[in-house]
Formats: structure tokens, C-alpha cells, sequence
């Protein structure tokens, strides 16, 4: 069973490649995408049984992906929120979870470990 993705990606290519990647791979659906702060917590307040999975990168357009974190706070328990983003420190891990965060992901050295969190969503929702 496919899921709802949303994606909060500043760079148009990482987008394209993340939508067929993430439905080709992890069998997930991404239902829209934003690349700023400002449209992504827009898109979720209009949207908020839309989507199943949220993935947001740390450096946005405009704005960055904590904000959008933090406008996930009141989601359902089945909606899970992971970072993916090239700025994998410690401390940013540590801050998105306190956040809110559900998972973080490194976009160049994780990217397997973000298929595995998608099928783990998946099993559990079937």
C-alpha cells in the first residue's frame, strides 16, 4: 500500500529526483512539494489528513525547515516528520528532534536508511 509524501525542497532537481525515487523505491506517493518555509506550513495548515509523511531539508528557499518542523507539532500519530538534509551535525539532529522530528536522514550518505523508515511506515499501515 502507497503512502502520502510531502516534500519541502528548496532545489527543483533533488525534488524531481526525490518524487521518482521515493515512489520507485520506497512506494510512496508525494502528494506536493514547497521550497520555502512560508508555503510548506501554508500547504500543511490547508492540508492537514493529506499527507502521511513529511520529508523537509534544513535550507530553504526562504526560511528553513524548522519552522516547518515546529508547524507539524499538533499532526496525528501516524504522520511522521523526518529531515533530510546535507547538514547531518549533532546538533541539528538533536535540534530537529526536539522539535519535533520523528527521524534524520544525511541526503548523501542515508538515503537507504530513509527507504527503510518509508517501508517500516508502510508494513505499519498495512
Amino acid at each position: 500500500m502507497t503512502f502520502k509524501a510531502y516534500l519541502v525542497e528548496d532545489s527543483a532537481l533533488i525534488r524531481e529526483n526525490l518524487v521518482g525515487f521515493l515512489h520507485d523505491v520506497a512506494d510512496a506517493d508525494v502528494v506536493a512539494c514547497a521550497s520555502s518555509e512560508e508555503e510548506a506550513v501554508r500547504w500543511l495548515r490547508q492540508h492537514r489528513d493529506d499527507w502521511d509523511l513529511t520529508i523537509v531539508d534544513l535550507f530553504l528557499e526562504r526560511g528553513n525547515g524548522l519552522g516547518v518542523i515546529k508547524a507539524c507539532r499538533n499532526r496525528k500519530a501516524k504522520q511522521k516528520v523526518v529531515v533530510l538534509s546535507n547538514y547531518a551535525t549533532d546538533d541539528m539532529r538533536q535540534r530537529s528532534e526536539q522539535l519535533g522530528a520523528d527521524a534524520f536522514f544525511d541526503k548523501s550518505a542515508e538515503l537507504d536508511q530513509l527507504v527503510a523508515y518509508c517501508e517500516t511506515l508502510r508494513h505499519a499501515r498495512d
